[in-house]
């Protein structure tokens, strides 16, 4: 299979795979979210040690990442801010708010590209601005048809955000970051699970086998698309991974909507709306401007071609 379309099923797969976790979380719902979360940061420990002694990475570089503040902080930043947009996916799905999450992650493209305005002063181009627009008119129309801001979308949107930001600081491949992550996690995420278990309160062993195998499955089900998602941006450019994205909230919209069975009054649909116009336009932005890029590189290497097959110019002695 080529390497184009080796990238497009895996980041298909990885966007399925994030699209359906708001069913798997939905099962844990016997757990509070808090739970869920420590869960999840325990057993994603254990998830990238096996992929991590399947790939035969080892663990020689993780010495010199721990012992170099510059190098860990950034890492332990992205950790706090994923664990954020965790919790806020545990809370939509088990509070039955899977829309929320949809919105989070149709905004986000949207939320990623005005982060890059205030933290690296990128530049928009017109259509950009227009979609950016139209996404703050999503955000208004469903605040003032609900009476209420949707916080947990934007809380999601603006965490994931910022958690791509932070990772244009991290020196580390995208198996090695994730370990660490992971690692920043887990003595806070153990000893909460602990105190909950010595407490009587934990649901880790009281509730179920089968329970219990669904919290330490979430640390496989966390890590599995992140593996599979870093594995197709080597493969194929940004654009596709960019289309492949929205595969994702599609399925946790048709998931809130028609299994969970959420109301979806005018004012909601409206929203949706407007958050699709504005995701069209930012998807026709990006694909023109990659196809101007394309055919820029190809006038340029055409130029340089002519320019190495033209004969040098005679010297006069």
């Amino acid at each position: 299979m080529p390497d184009s379309n080796r990238g497009v099923a895996l980041g298909a797969a990885a966007f399925l795979l994030w699209g359906f976790g708001a069913l798997y979380w939905d099962l844990l719902s016997a757990s509070a979210p808090s739970e869920i979360l420590a869960h999840r940061m325990v057993w994603s420990l254990l998830a990238m040690s096996v992929f991590l002694l399947l790939a035969r990475r080892g663990w020689k570089w993780l010495p010199g990442v721990i012992r170099s503040p510059r190098r860990l902080l950034p890492v332990a930043a992205a950790a706090v801010l994923i664990a954020l947009n965790w919790w806020g996916f545990i809370y939509s799905v088990s509070s039955e708010q899977t829309l929320q999450a949809s919105l989070a992650y149709f905004i986000n493209p949207l939320m990623s590209v005005c982060l890059g305005v205030v933290v690296f002063s990128e530049r928009l181009r017109a259509a950009q601005w227009v979609a950016v627009g139209l996404g703050v008119l999503a955000v208004v129309v469903m605040t003032v048809g609900y009476g209420v801001t949707p916080w947990l979308a934007l809380l999601m949107a603006s965490s994931f955000a910022a958690y791509g930001a932070v990772k244009k600081y991290v020196d580390l491949d995208g198996m090695q970051s994730l370990t660490v992550e992971t690692l920043v996690m887990f003595l806070p995420a153990l000893g909460y699970v602990l105190f909950l278990e010595f407490s009587g309160v934990g649901t880790a062993a009281s509730v179920s086998p089968a329970h219990t195998a669904l919290l330490v499955g979430g640390g496989f089900v966390t890590a599995l698309p992140l593996l599979l998602f870093g594995m197709a941006t080597r493969l194929v450019p940004l654009s596709v991974i960019g289309m492949l994205q929205y595969i994702a909230p599609t399925l946790m919209f048709f998931i809130g909507w028609l299994v969970q069975g959420e109301e979806m009054p005018p004012a909601r649909w409206a929203g949706f709306a407007l958050v699709w116009l504005a995701l069209s336009v930012f998807a026709f932005d990006q694909v023109r401007d990659a196809r101007a890029r394309s055919v820029r590189r190809r006038t340029e290497r055409a130029e340089q071609a002519e320019q190495a097959e033209r004969p040098a110019p005679e010297s006069c002695d």
